[in-house]
């Protein structure tokens, strides 16, 4: 039987985003606070993600031979270095979150069966690698704090309570909403990035934290006065805010999650065609409650 099983490890360690063809200006005005000497750190989370069938033990690997690889090949080497210098890779190629990703499943995939290398910079920002060659995909987090009521505005009160219960009541009620927007695109040879990450946390900035918060969705944003802010209808509607903007910074939206609360969320995974409409994206099997 196939398996995936998961190893956690961990790394410190310092880099900093850097060009020496670029100016000092140049680079300041690509990489901004990230530019500065001599750089700057982080506790980084790795997690390994590997496939293969179960043996007679119940095992797909030893977990303790596993260990010892990452150990080997990954993090006793990285941990409390300069990344710019300790790998060869990252002279070629900046040491950005997505792409210490990639290398790190280059320097793992001959000892292991790899299906994924997911790294954590910092709880809001990490990137997965899954082997398709400069492909990546980095997530950031944010939130947002908002009331809603959940209620259909063709339904009466008592229609409206027996389908959402007590989030139908009048007044409505609040959340503090805690958002990942994950994008996917080609990891660029040397910057290392997939996008430019200011200009995609001012994109989700502008486009739903500024409006969202502290508002009365139902009433606050137009989007919401005929169609129900469940979870899953802000989610699939912020998925089709972000798409445009995403794809002007050169990347796809890849999948907006939205935590409703620490029991509830959702995930929307966008459409692959650029063309689908807000309408044909709500009929197709893109959302999941967890």
């Amino acid at each position: 039987m196939q398996c995936i099983v998961n190893r956690r490890a961990q790394f410190s360690a310092s880099h900093r985003y850097w060009l020496p063809e670029l100016s000092e200006a140049e680079n300041i005005e690509n990489f901004g606070a990230c530019s500065r000497f001599p750089g700057h750190g982080h506790n980084y989370v790795l997690f390994i993600s590997l496939a293969g069938e179960l043996d007679k033990y119940g095992m797909v690997l030893n977990l303790s031979d596993v260990k010892q690889v990452i150990k080997r090949e990954v993090t006793s080497q990285l941990d409390f270095s300069y990344l710019n210098d300790v790998w060869a890779e990252f002279q070629q190629t900046l040491p950005t979150t997505e792409n210490i990703a990639r290398v790190i499943w280059q320097r793992l995939a001959p000892h292991l069966p790899l299906v994924r290398v997911q790294l954590f910079e910092h709880p809001e920002l990490w990137a997965d690698y899954m082997g398709n060659g400069m492909e990546g995909y980095l997530t950031t987090s944010t939130h947002f704090s908002a009331a809603h009521r959940l209620a259909h505005p063709q339904l009466s009160l008592e229609e409206n309570t027996e389908i959402y219960g007590k989030c139908a009541r009048v007044n409505g009620h609040g959340h503090n909403y805690h958002l990942e927007v994950t994008v996917k695109g080609e990891i660029d040879p040397r910057t290392g990035m997939i996008l430019d990450l200011g200009a995609l946390h001012q994109a989700i900035a502008d486009y739903v934290v500024e409006p969202f918060d502290h508002t009365f969705l139902n009433k606050d944003i137009a989007f919401f006065a005929e169609v129900v802010p469940t979870a899953e209808n802000i989610a699939l509607y912020i998925c089709n805010l972000l798409r445009s903007p995403i794809q002007e910074l050169g990347a796809k939206l890849y999948k907006v999650k939205l935590i409703e609360s620490p029991n509830n969320s959702c995930e929307i995974y966008a459409p692959e065609s650029e063309s689908n409409s807000a309408v044909s994206a709500v009929s197709q099997p893109v959302l999941a409650r967890v």
